[in-house]
């Protein structure tokens, strides 16, 4: 099993490659700029078949990748079920804002509780809610890929179009929270004193959220 984390574009987002060596296939959870660095990365892993886009939400700085990895790379694009109308609704404003190009629709919509798999590797899809209506978070063999749920030492805003602070703070102490303690926190952005952390640490020192 392959996992790589990426610092993409000019707004610290993290990307990540995830890929099973014996299959050769790999996918990337929010490829949001740097795309032709992103296959590179893929390929000299030996991955090569990137067969998915994982986006963890529909806003546009994760997003902003998905039409030059489709294009270069046939990928599917997964968004979880309740965003799946927001991926293809980025305000014209906001594209022009980030020099971004629309994503297309997404062709695989998934809920709490599917799996998605690349060769053998499996990440579980957890809904956590909050940031976005159908923002969702990824757990993968003692790591969690949160997106803009939970970050190091913070949390995702809640003051766009919506979001909701209750749907959030639910969504940490319920969904990420519950996990071992041991567990690595991937964020969707490097917006901490670290590129990771540990829900343990997070349980006790994000002061916006402690268990």
């Amino acid at each position: 099993m392959i996992v790589k984390q990426y610092e993409v574009g000019n707004f610290a987002v993290f990307s990540y490659l995830i890929g099973d060596e014996e299959s050769q296939e790999c996918l990337f959870i929010d490829p949001a700029d740097d795309v032709d660095q992103l296959i590179s990365e893929a390929k000299s892993h030996g991955l090569s078949r990137i067969k998915y886009i994982v986006n963890t939400h529909s806003h546009v700085d994760h997003i902003m990748g998905n039409a030059e990895m489709v294009k270069k790379t046939g990928a599917k694009i997964i968004i979880h079920e309740e965003e799946a109308r927001y991926l293809v609704r980025t305000p014209s404003e906001l594209l022009i804002m980030f020099r971004a190009k629309p994503s297309p629709p997404a062709d695989i919509l998934v809920k709490e509780g599917d799996v998605i798999q690349v060769g053998k590797v499996g990440l579980k899809v957890i809904h956590t809610p909050g940031h976005s209506p159908g923002g969702m978070s990824l757990y993968l063999d003692g790591m969690v890929f949160t997106g803009d749920t939970l970050f190091v030492g913070s949390v995702g805003r809640t003051d766009f179009p919506g979001c909701s602070w209750e749907k959030l703070e639910n969504s940490i102490r319920k969904k990420l929270y519950v996990l071992p303690g041991e567990t690595i926190v991937f964020p969707g952005h490097n917006y901490g004193s670290s590129p990771t952390s540990t829900i343990q640490y997070e349980r006790r020192h994000n002061s916006f959220v402690r268990g």
